[in-house]
Order: structure tokens, then sequence, then C-alpha cells
């Protein structure tokens, strides 16, 4: 990429912060402004692979380069553009709040709403700005109708707090929730539709699956289980909280009527941020977890009812959207993939080394969760940490034990060969007492 590109990139991401002033008068004229960002142009694969076109990017960030953070699979940093943004709605809704912020910033989350379902690929009137995914999966898994007896479905990976939701409903409301194990990784997506076809009872009434599995990084057809769950009429809840602007999909890659995502890990949104998408005619039979203004209303804005919250951080949605479209969805996964395989292909060349994570195409993307053999799990990343101040995830999970390393657009080169340096020497010297 040229010098007269990469200068256009970088003016094209910073252009939010020159419309901020036009977004407080003028969201319209501030959508019009944003449709003109362009994606880089290339192959994903050599994009993917010039170190100048991403060390723009960067230099777009705020990151603490005395540390290496690989732990983005649990909260992101927003790039610069995006705090400066967030900044300036904070300080006009401190103005005065009551005009400021209600009258004059709550109105332009319905640009952010549009914006978003946009790029979703849905109805505007589809889409909900909640505050992470466990928010949205809440709604969902305590909006539907149950019963004593009746049964939820899900796997023994899912996320712990989706767990201890139907724990809950189990103990309110007498449902049983199953649980069944997937292979570690899973690569036969027939092989997984069969298992959920499997453990489905006259009984089941709902199933949650993830689309892409927070401790492994594995991804799941969820087409294929929807489209087979519609055949016993039994809705499915996708956990979509690591997918949404990870890699390139929308909402026709899944076909299902309710999805949920936190907006704070790969779209780099202020923390805080979610998004719940509910098919337009299922809206209205799904009970939101804070009372609406009226019994089985049909408006998405139902969810959002939570009282008093931070507008800002839900209009700052829209410059951290504008930063992602300037890089383009491909060209983010076709990195954050390169990054993984850089490191992962190197460490399994050691047969101590297990990955836990599949490596084939469609299957995962940044995330991944690796094990060293004899050595425990929790003293690999304790090392890691304490001697190379290398950040990531100590994953001891009763089917697998690994850790789990999630970089991001901003990870350099040199930080993933630090890495995996770090753990062949782990593997070579073992841990400090």
């Amino acid at each position: 990429m040229s010098n007269l590109d990469r200068r256009e990139f970088l003016g094209r991401i910073a252009k939010p912060a020159a419309l901020a002033t036009v977004a407080i008068s003028n969201p319209t004229l501030m959508a019009k402004a944003i449709t003109k960002i362009k994606t880089a142009v290339g192959n994903p694969k050599d994009v993917a692979r010039d170190e100048s076109y991403w060390r723009e990017i960067q230099q777009g960030y705020t990151a603490d380069r005395g540390l290496i953070n690989l732990n983005n699979g649990g909260v992101s940093p927003s790039p610069t553009v995006v705090q400066n943004a967030l900044k300036r709605y904070l300080d006009f809704s401190n103005t005065s709040p009551a005009y400021s912020m209600w009258r004059i910033l709550e109105p332009q989350k319905e640009t952010v709403r549009r914006r978003m379902a946009r790029f979703f690929n849905c109805d505007t009137e589809e889409i909900a700005l909640t505050r992470n995914a466990s928010e949205g999966l809440q709604i969902c898994q305590n909006g539907f109708d149950l019963k004593k007896g009746d049964e939820v479905l899900t796997t023994t990976q899912d996320y712990g707090r989706m767990i201890s939701t139907f724990k809950q409903r189990e103990c309110r409301d007498g449902i049983v929730m199953k649980q069944f194990k997937i292979p570690i990784p899973a690569e036969n997506e027939n092989e997984i539709v069969k298992l959920f076809e499997k453990n489905i009872t006259p009984k089941t009434k709902l199933i949650l699956m993830c689309h892409m599995i927070n401790i492994t990084g594995q991804i799941l057809p969820v087409k294929k289980v929807v489209r087979m769950a519609r055949k016993y009429n039994i809705p499915v809840i996708v956990d979509g909280a690591h997918t949404f602007a990870h890699f390139d999909f929308n909402l026709d890659d899944l076909e299902c009527d309710y999805y949920a995502t936190s907006l704070h890990k790969w779209l780099s949104a202020p923390f805080g941020t979610g998004m719940l998408y509910v098919r337009k005619n299922k809206i209205a039979d799904l009970w939101p977890m804070q009372a609406a203004g009226e019994c089985r209303k049909d408006d998405i804005r139902k969810f959002e009812e939570i009282g008093t919250h931070p507008c800002p951080n839900k209009i700052a949605i829209g410059d951290a959207l504008t930063f992602h479209q300037g890089i383009g969805s491909k060209n983010k996964e076709a990195r954050l993939t390169y990054l993984r395989d850089r490191w992962a292909k190197r460490l399994i060349k050691n047969d101590r080394i297990k990955l836990h994570t599949s490596l084939k195409p469609g299957k995962s993307c940044a995330i991944a969760t690796v094990q060293i053999k004899g050595i425990e799990t929790s003293a690999v990343s304790k090392e890691l940490w304490d001697k190379y101040k290398i950040f990531v995830v100590a994953i001891n999970h009763p089917e697998f034990t690994g850790c789990r390393v999630t970089p991001h657009v901003y990870t350099t080169i040199e930080e993933i060969d630090r890495f995996s340096d770090a753990m062949e020497a782990i593997i070579k010297n073992g841990v400090s007492s």
C-alpha cells in the first residue's frame, strides 16, 4: 500500500472526530457522510501480511506496549477515535443532561440502530442496543414462557453466565436444563447438528448455542442447527458474544430468530455496549427483562428499558463501526487468522503442544486455546505474566485445559513472536517455582 493510500485511510478513520459536531446537530447528515468511508482494497490475504498497512491501524490504539495483551476476548480496548468521541459525547451530556443527553443525543441512537441493522443485514426494527451479550441473552433466556418440566438444551461448553441463567430458571420455574458434550475441536458440522438433534425430546422447548465458543474459539454451524430445530418448532438463541465484527458474516449466514453480542469485544466499541437481534414477528411474544409500557409490545425498544443509562456509550458505537468498516470485515478476519496461525502453526510442531482449536478454514478465527503437556495451565499463564508480561487466560474446563490466546488488530507481529518464544522457553525450561 502506498503512503498516499495509508494517509487517505487514516484520514477516513479520523473522520468521526470531525463529524462529531455534525452528529450532535444533524444525525442524518452524519449518516450520509459515513457512507463515503471505503474499505482497504486488495486481496484480504495480501492485506493481512502488509505490515506497513497494519502499522497504521496499530497506531490508532493507545495500547500499553509495556505488556502484551493477548486477552482481547474478554474486553478489547477502543481505538483513539472512539475514546475521543465518547469523551465528547459525555462532555456534551454534562452541559445540561436532561436536555443535551435526553433531547439531543438520545434520538441519535436511531442513527446507530439503522447503521447496525444495515451492517448485520436486518430490519432496523429488529435491533436493540444493550449493555453486553449477557444482557441480550438473558432477555431471551428469561423472556420465554416456560413451565415446570419444560426442557432447555445447550452444550457443556456454553458460557458460564448463561448456564447460571438457566439454573436460576430451574430453581424458580422448575424447568430442566440438559447439557451435552461436543468434540474438542469440533470439525464435523453434521456431527454437531446430529448431537443437538439426538438430545431433543418431546419436552424440549428452547435451544441455546454458541456461534463461537468463548473458551476455544470454535465456530459452530448455527444455520444448520437452526434449520434442524425449526423442524421441531424449537427456537434457537444464538450466543454471538465473540463473533460480531470478528469475522465476515451477517444474518443471512445464521438464519436465526434471536442473536446477542457484545460490541466491546471485536468491534472495539465503548465498554458496556452490546446488541440484541430479535426477528420482527418474534418480538411481541418475548418478555423484556424490565417492564415496558405495555404487555406484548412489538417494539424492539422495549428491550432497552433499563431506566437512566449512559447514552454517550451507545452513540459512540457508530464511531467504532466506522473504524471497523474502514478496515473491512474480510481484511480484519484475514489479519486475525494470520496472527493466530503465526503462533499456532509454529508451536504445534512441538510434540508437547496440544491445540484445542481447529485451524481449518471457517472453524475459528483469532481465538485459540493451547496446552503445554506436563505443565499445569495456570502455572503457564502465571509464568507468561510474571516473567514475560504476556497476558493470556488460563482455561481449566472439566473436559480440557489450556491458555486462551486472543490477539486483536493492534497486536504486532513482534508481540506474537515474543509469545511463541516464551512458550518454547517454558517447554524447554519449565516454570519458576
